[in-house]
């Protein structure tokens, strides 16, 4: 007796929805702007995020250097 899905290689369902598959050399359809919407208010980029902590961690290595100079 044969599986139901006897036509899938390795048993494995082809993707559903409107995903594309690999096999047609094409890629899912994503807008850039969903890429790049970080969710958080007052910041729309990934970059102005990388920015602001990069920023802070600096502030933090620079109040901690001043403070460890400052009281021995």
């Amino acid at each position: 007796m044969k599986p139901a899905n006897s036509d899938h290689v390795g048993g494995v369902p082809p993707p559903r929805g409107n995903q594309a598959s690999p096999a047609d050399g094409t890629r899912p359809t994503s807008s850039p702007s969903d890429d790049e919407a970080t969710g958080l208010p007052g910041i729309r980029s990934w970059r102005t995020v990388y920015w602001i902590v990069g920023g802070i961690f600096v502030l933090w290595v620079s109040l901690l250097t001043w403070l460890t100079e400052s009281y021995p």
